[in-house]
């Protein structure tokens, strides 16, 4: 597994306790950064921070769709260390269902985790980005963004505006030593294809050329080089990796 130089960096990652955001966090360990990893649910946190059992990991239970949560919790990290990455995970699927049957309360709370939990984060940590000159965040998209899932309107559409702010943002910071980038992957084996029915994940894998899901490192290798100070011109971009699966 190639190792990124990362050390002396300070990673947050939302959506850390486990699946993608869990192991990012790991593969920053090993390239030398120290990682904070956010969530919501403190037990799953604590049983991560346990499992990996690194004194660089260390964790905060953060609501990224509450803007006070999110502002009062990087004020208090910024008190002692840079924050020098920022990788928006977090998220949620929901259920599928058509637009027209689609419940009102889930449709909202997947956009405030999925997209305005983006912009939160992003809001919070970007002042403290300009005031040390450097920066790099990673918004995970997904291809639903780029695509539109039918039965997912919710999750499609949340994620069309992440894809849409990191090429907002990354223009607006484009004159600075701060990149921001998205990635879009298609389906992973992790906890969030839990939340879909089976005729779901099986109809997404079949749009996938490549014939398979997509594996942890190939993703985590992508977020490394995008988090690093190799990554020194790419910005305002979306990074596919889904297989051969989106067309543009």
């Amino acid at each position: 597994m190639h190792q990124f130089d990362l050390k002396g960096k300070t990673a947050i990652i939302t959506g850390g306790a486990q699946g993608f955001g869990l192991d990012i966090a790991k593969r920053f360990l090993i390239s030398g950064a120290k990682a904070i990893i956010w969530d919501i649910d403190e037990e799953e946190l604590k049983k991560a921070v346990n499992l990996v059992n690194d004194s660089n990991l260390s964790y905060n239970v953060v609501d990224v769709s509450n803007f006070k949560s999110v502002k009062d919790t990087v004020d208090e990290i910024a008190k002692s260390s840079n924050i020098d990455i920022l990788i928006n995970n977090a998220g949620i699927t929901g259920s599928t269902s058509s637009l027209w049957d689609y419940d009102v309360d889930e449709w909202n709370k997947i956009v405030q985790i999925n997209l305005m939990g983006t912009f939160n984060c992003c809001k919070c940590v970007v002042p403290h980005m300009i005031t040390n000159n450097y920066g790099r965040i990673v918004n995970v998209a997904s291809v639903a963004g780029k695509d539109g899932n039918a039965n997912a309107s919710a999750y499609s559409s949340a994620k069309a505006g992440a894809i849409g702010l990191t090429k907002s943002l990354g223009k607006e910071l484009a004159d600075k030593n701060i990149a921001v980038n998205a990635v879009t992957p298609a389906g992973a084996k992790t906890r969030i294809l839990d939340q879909m029915s089976k005729e779901h994940v099986a109809r997404m894998l079949s749009k996938v050329p490549r014939g398979r899901f997509l594996e942890i490192d190939e993703f985590t290798s992508l977020i490394c080089w995008l988090s690093s100070e190799e990554n020194s011109f790419s910005t305002a971009a979306i990074f596919d990796i889904s297989g051969g699966r989106s067309t543009y």
